[in-house]
């Protein structure tokens, strides 16, 4: 059975359930809530971690050393259970270890620890993957959060109705790819982002994820007009997407180093966008740090 362990300090307390090492609820002092809730009606996840790859495989065909796995999207982490193998006040890490689960579509000794971290209004997550075998491991990895969409003003009331903005950092214009049969489709497209702002509509997903394979840089802040401003840094995760469901409450902003696989670019592993080939005794870390309103 799933438990669920509370960090906090003064500002932010932070739920984590060792089903998936998924945040469960996000909240701020002044009573807010910034994490979407997994209401069924729309979608149950709230925060899944995204490994041994990000997205699809064609037909949940996944080959590995030339052999074939059957894997279902965004992989095992988010449905395996992580054991707590630290925890204070303000931070935990969760870890997960192969299994004979794991090892039936993945075959590799792994270590992966997550990592959640309060300092004042500031929650970081990291992730570690580390390859305790003697071969090279490919994998992708990525953060799946939802937050929600409206935000609420100073009072806790919703926000519906006034603009919703991402703004990068970087200022740029990265351009767009989209998924067709879960799968990207290599066809660049014309940002939706200019001199690095977007407003999000409902309209824009109704093609399914925004996916920026490269250039959305290292941060963004995600804010509605005359409202609240969430900043968030990425560490080691080169690509972006941004997904919700047309017309749900909730906005995903998701990190990822690792994609799914091209349309037409077959089943291996090592040949899906941004894989990461860690080598033996090696550890990469992602992580990404989401700074709430004072």
């Amino acid at each position: 059975m799933s438990v669920v362990t509370r960090i906090a300090n003064a500002r932010l307390s932070v739920d984590i359930a060792s089903l998936g090492a998924e945040m469960q609820a996000i909240t701020t002092a002044d009573g807010h809530s910034w994490l979407w809730n997994g209401d069924p009606a729309w979608w149950t996840g709230r925060s899944p971690i995204l490994f041994p790859i990000v997205g699809k495989a064609p037909d949940d065909r996944l080959t590995i050393e030339g052999k074939p796995y059957m894997t279902a999207q965004h992989g095992f982490a988010r449905r395996s259970e992580f054991t707590l193998d630290m925890a204070g006040d303000a931070m935990c890490r969760y870890e997960l270890m192969p299994s004979e689960t794991t090892k039936a579509v993945y075959p590799f000794e792994f270590a992966l620890r997550m990592t959640y971290a309060l300092k004042g209004p500031a929650l970081s997550v990291a992730a570690e993957v580390e390859n305790r075998g003697a071969r090279t491991m490919p994998f992708g990895f990525g953060f799946h959060p939802a937050f929600v969409w409206p935000l609420p003003d100073a009072a806790g009331r919703s926000l519906e109705g006034s603009p919703h903005t991402i703004t990068l950092d970087n200022g740029a214009e990265p351009a767009l790819v989209r998924l067709k049969d879960g799968l990207i489709d290599p066809a660049r497209l014309p940002s939706p982002f200019k001199a690095g702002r977007l407003t999000l509509a409902a309209a824009g997903f109704e093609a399914d994820a925004m996916i920026f394979p490269e250039g959305a840089g290292p941060g963004l802040t995600y804010a509605a007009e005359g409202g609240p401003e969430l900043h968030f840094a990425f560490e080691n995760l080169p690509n972006l997407a941004l997904w919700q469901k047309p017309g749900a409450p909730y906005i995903c902003i998701e990190p990822w180093h690792g994609m799914a696989a091209v349309r037409g670019g077959g089943n291996a592993i090592e040949d899906r966008p941004s894989t990461t080939l860690l080598p033996p005794g090696d550890t990469a870390r992602f992580g990404f740090t989401v700074t709430f309103p004072a």
